[in-house]
């Protein structure tokens, strides 16, 4: 048996951190992402074969998970500097692997180290971006999906391995918009064993992979205009009001 340190990480947290242990009212399989809606794992955040990091127009974050252990997630921070408020500090990162939820209700996220990238960029110190592999386990001590009636989607909480919540994420895409769950960017140590044969294969099924980025079967989730369907509702009781009011005087009139 393989001892790993993850899981001695994962009991640790378990006796500090109480789980929260809701009755979740969905699966973890899908697309989810932050209220912004402006950041989704899949190859418009992440292009593996030019090496490409896109900037979405806000910040977010966006996790996907399957059904039989991969995940992938999307980070884009704007981080402030207190000394000089117009030159933020802009990072995105990748990264994608495997996961596992521990017999205490954990989430535990195994990278694939290769793969993972990070940009730093910070215009006012640098005229170029900082570019490198990034890669980094994660543990999520508690997690619990339940329903946000005010946008009428499912709604995952995350829970820092400390406890503390992170930002909410909606779920947005089911089955889960990602890239291949395959090594993509492979070194030579990593492959010193596989055989020429194999990593063209898995060079191949990554481009077919860009190819059809636009033959997706994955549903995006329709996000409900909660602040719609409350003028729609205050239309709708003015234009009672209205009506009953107009009936009511002709009721007086013919009497």
């Amino acid at each position: 048996m393989v001892f790993r340190w993850h899981q001695t990480v994962s009991f640790l947290v378990a006796l500090f951190v109480p789980f929260v242990r809701a009755g979740n009212v969905t699966a973890l399989t899908g697309t989810w992402t932050t209220k912004a809606n402006t950041v989704f794992t899949g190859p418009g955040f992440y292009d593996p074969v030019d090496e490409l990091l896109y900037e979405p127009n806000l910040p977010g974050l966006s996790m996907s998970f399957t059904d039989d252990g991969y995940y992938e997630e999307a980070f884009y921070y704007v981080i402030s500097q207190p000394s000089n408020p117009s030159c933020p500090t802009a990072l995105l990162q990748f990264q994608h692997g495997t996961y596992e939820i521990a017999s205490n209700g954990s989430i535990l996220l195994y990278p694939i180290a290769v793969d993972g990238r990070q940009l730093v960029s910070e215009p006012c110190t640098s005229e170029e971006s900082v570019y490198s592999r990034y890669s980094q386990f994660e543990v999520y001590a508690g997690w619990e999906i339940t329903t946000d009636n005010y946008r009428g989607q499912y709604k995952l909480q995350l829970y820092k391995f400390d406890g503390y919540p992170m930002n909410p994420m909606y779920l947005v895409y089911k089955p889960p918009l990602m890239l291949p769950t395959i090594t993509m960017n492979p070194t030579a140590a990593a492959t010193s064993a596989a055989t020429a044969s194999s990593t063209a294969k898995a060079k191949s099924r990554l481009k077919r992979s860009f190819e059809n980025r636009s033959k997706t079967d994955a549903i995006k989730r329709p996000v409900i205009d909660g602040n719609f369907w409350w003028y729609v509702g205050m239309i709708m009781m003015i234009g009672g009001g209205g009506a009953f009011l107009f009936l009511q005087r002709q009721s007086m009139c013919e009497q």
